[in-house]
């Protein structure tokens, strides 16, 4: 395992599109221990592919309190199939270090996806999980965070990343 570089916006890599994972490999459950390590060092409670380079529609999750045990849940190939409703939570993205912005979501998704073991699954959720799902599935489209503000706080996060990339605080490992 190895803690991998996230990427930060601007990043033209965060805009690429992402290719279906034709099979779970050992080398794709390797790259699932991989974000994860990066994830869990960053810290964070999500992590997309694209976020580290790698341009597969995977992500993974972990929504659990520090007090409580692991629940890392990963995703490949996802497809959000329902939602319902709408919630406001305050997001911040491992892509946009020290920003954080209120995004309205759906607040209940259903997503359909395969697991490392290769085994699709079903999954309704809400709350931290339902917006994390719909963060990070956004990732695998080259959405990001950026995306659902308002173009005067989208100028106002544009440019404080490119200053931060033009002063060097971009270029480091998670």
């Amino acid at each position: 395992m190895a803690v991998r570089t996230i990427l930060h916006y601007p990043d033209p890599r965060l805009r690429e599109e992402t290719k279906d994972v034709d099979e779970v490999t050992d080398e794709i459950r390797a790259l699932v221990e991989d974000m994860a390590e990066t994830m869990y060092a960053a810290p964070g409670v999500g992590l997309a592919a694209p976020q580290i380079g790698v341009a597969k529609r995977l992500f993974i999750i972990d929504v659990a309190d520090e007090d409580e045990p692991s629940e890392l849940r990963v995703f490949i190939n996802p497809k959000i199939v329902k939602t319902e409703g709408t919630q406001t939570w305050r997001e911040g993205c491992l892509s946009f270090p020290e920003v954080s912005e209120d995004i309205e979501r759906a607040e209940v998704v259903t997503v359909q996806a395969i697991d490392e073991k290769g085994e699709s699954f079903e999954l309704t959720a809400d709350g931290l999980l339902a917006v994390a799902i719909q963060h990070e599935n956004d990732h695998l489209d080259g959405k990001l965070m950026i995306d659902h503000v308002g173009l005067l706080k989208r100028r106002i996060i544009h440019r404080k990343m490119v200053k931060r990339d033009r002063d060097g605080k971009n270029k480091r490992s998670a």
